[in-house]
């Protein structure tokens, strides 16, 4: 039987009508039916076919723009993303785990599946030779974690949520978000005391990050600007999976988590 496909508008406007959402918040997730169908690329399996009385949601967008080849970055990307998974793996809750990766160009490596089953990046499925349309893309991928939060919401099942957004260069390319459009939405998801919002900056020798990631709301306890040297970059991924696993330890330890950030 075919799984049925949940409405969007329906998530998000239940979840303003209960003040999860602003207003500000609600009209960047539902701009246009294009960033719709976007969300719903990521959503994958259904809350009735995940057998766990609690989930936490990791979800990873990799920078997969051409910078990223042209500086060497490529390999430990990969090797950096599947660290994350193998560090997952390796938790108590790794039954409770749900993994989500899409790459900053948008294209959805794959969608919201049990940790067993995620796919690892290697050199077939992940070509960083695209754009940076950074807003944008943070806007669809936080808009598919707070759709799949409801959705388990909506089954009864607690749900708490760790992202992770990393890039290698500012924004150049988004044509419809921008950070006065993304921060309320970040502040909303913050507010809730259910969800992490993480971000990595490896340095283009140009780019603050620290500005550009604060200006979306994301607390300097939460972003990472490692220099960009293989050990840093690794340095910071192995940073981020301590956190998520740490997340992955039931309610107190999500607190820890969200309190300390990557210090903690």
């Amino acid at each position: 039987m075919t799984a049925q496909i949940p409405n969007l508008d329906d998530l998000f406007r239940s979840a303003h009508a209960e003040g999860e959402l602003s207003t500000t918040a609600l009209k960047t997730l539902t701009i246009n039916a294009e960033m719709g169908v976007s969300i719903q690329a990521g959503l994958g399996v259904a809350p009735d076919d995940v057998p766990s009385s609690e989930v936490l949601l990791v979800t990873l967008m990799p920078d997969d723009s051409g910078s990223i080849r042209a500086s060497g970055s490529a390999d430990v990307v990969r090797q950096g993303h599947n660290l994350v998974l193998d560090a997952l793996r390796r938790s108590r809750q790794k039954d409770d785990i749900l993994v989500h990766t899409r790459y900053l160009s948008g294209q959805v490596l794959f969608p919201y599946r049990l940790l067993r089953d995620a796919v690892e990046m290697d050199a077939r499925n992940y070509n960083p030779d695209k754009g940076t349309p950074l807003y944008d893309q943070m806007a669809v991928l936080l808009g598919t974690v707070l759709a799949k939060t409801r959705e388990f919401e909506a089954s009864g099942v607690p749900v708490r949520s760790v992202t992770l957004v990393i890039s290698d260069g500012a924004d150049l390319h988004s044509t419809r978000q921008k950070p006065k459009t993304l921060k309320p939405l970040v502040e909303d998801m913050l507010r809730l005391e259910t969800h992490i919002v993480a971000a990595m900056g490896i340095d283009d020798g140009s780019t603050n990050f620290k500005k550009v990631f604060r200006e979306v709301g994301i607390p300097d306890r939460w972003i990472l600007t490692p220099g960009n040297t293989p050990g840093e970059i690794r340095s910071a991924f192995q940073a981020f999976s301590q956190s998520a696993v740490r997340a992955s330890q039931g309610a107190a330890g999500f607190h820890q988590a969200a309190v300390g950030g990557f210090g903690g």
